[in-house]
Order: C-alpha cells, then structure tokens, then sequence
C-alpha cells in the first residue's frame, strides 16, 4: 500500500496513520518489535491501537565511516548482519574498514542490549503475528536484519510497518515479508528518512527508555 503524498508531523502522528492501516489486526494477540531508537515512539501508537504486545527488535545499521546517518548494512541482537555489497563497491571500502564498522555496530548492540533489559528479549513469537516497526526505511538493511532475526522462529504472519521508505529499500523487503505497509515511498538515488518528516530528531536512549516506561502495560511476555 503506497501513497507518495504522505508526510507526518512527527513520529507518533506516523504511528497513528500505520495504526489506522492495522485494524485488522486489533486484539488478535500481535506482537509489535520497535526498532530502536526511532522506531519506539512509532510502535507505541500502533501497539495501543491494536492491543498488541511491544517489544524491542535490537538492530544496528552498520555506519559509513565518517558518516553517522547512512549506513551499508546492520548487525542483530544473534550476531546476524547483512551488507550491501553493491554500495561497498560503491564506496571502495575495503574488507578491514568493512569489519571494523560491523564490529563497531555490534558493540551498539551489546550496549543497547544491556541497557533496555527485558524489553530486548524477544518473546515467543511461533504462530503469532508479528510486526516489525522502524520510523523509516533508507537502505532496508537494518529491517532485512530484523526480518532474519524474527522469521526462523516461525511467526505465523511477518509484516513490515514503516512510515516512510526509499523505493530501493521498498522493492528489497518485499518480497520477504508477508505483508509491507510504506505509505510514503520516495524515489530517486538520494533519499533520507528525515524528509518525510515536518519534526524531527535524533532519539536518544533516555528518551526510548522514558517512551518504554509510559509504555510498560504493553510490554510482552518473554515466557508466552
């Protein structure tokens, strides 16, 4: 479901457009995986809506050195990564600058792992729906390490939710989900996140953890 013209004031407006798009699944016993930190205060709207439980999908994208906002691929929680290695040739990075940034990436990992507790532990998630939330999409590598950390354990209905997308992140995750909502796709070679967005900044950690508080009723069950 795509529709170009879509902008948002700020994250949690986002949320509540995706929201609108799930009702189908109001109380059906979701799961709902924020990717941190942008994607909380998206996933919390979406998790009051259809009752769902919240939880904390843990990946990093793995930076371009010298270069914070984009990144050629991610790591997850397990140790899984994926790397476009059509943009490392792009930007000539060798195999030790390669592995340098994919280590500095899982050590984010370990940190944000240790920081958010129990919200970081995935629940079970065999047979359920589950949806997976980030405020955005630019390369789709942060989202494709998410989806393979979440699929091998067998939910029953996989769904990528994001406010916002670039094309190529777009056409790249769909076809390994079951359901792909982007409302706001962007097109060209250029693309960044922030320009679907009227408000927005980078999301620290205290802010995740003061969202995740007021979320707490939501938070899903690791045993269940």
């Amino acid at each position: 479901m795509f529709k170009k013209e879509a902008h948002y004031r700020d994250r949690s407006e986002a949320g509540e457009m995706l929201a609108d798009l799930l009702g189908a699944f109001v109380k059906t016993g979701a799961v709902v995986l924020a990717v941190p930190n942008g994607g909380v205060a998206v996933a919390g709207p979406i998790a009051q809506k259809l009752g769902a439980r919240l939880g904390l999908l843990v990946v990093r994208k793995i930076q371009i050195p010298g270069n914070t906002e984009a990144g050629f691929g991610a790591v997850g929680a397990g140790g899984e990564y994926v790397v476009d290695s059509d943009m490392v040739k792009t930007l000539r990075l060798t195999p030790a600058e390669v592995e340098i940034q994919k280590q500095k990436a899982m050590s984010s990992v370990a940190s944000r792992l240790s920081q958010y507790g129990e919200w970081a532990r995935l629940p079970l998630l065999k047979k359920k729906t589950v949806i997976l939330v980030d405020d955005g999409l630019a390369t789709g590598g942060t989202m494709e390490a998410g989806i393979r950390i979440v699929r091998p354990q067998d939910p029953e209905m996989l769904i990528v939710a994001a406010p916002t997308g670039s094309e190529r992140a777009v056409n790249r995750l769909y076809p390994l989900v079951d359901k792909m909502l982007c409302p706001h796709v962007g097109h060209g070679p250029v693309y960044a996140v922030a320009s679907a967005y009227r408000n927005w900044h980078d999301v620290s950690d205290q802010e995740v953890l003061t969202t995740l508080k007021a979320l707490s009723g939501l938070q899903a069950d690791v045993s269940q």
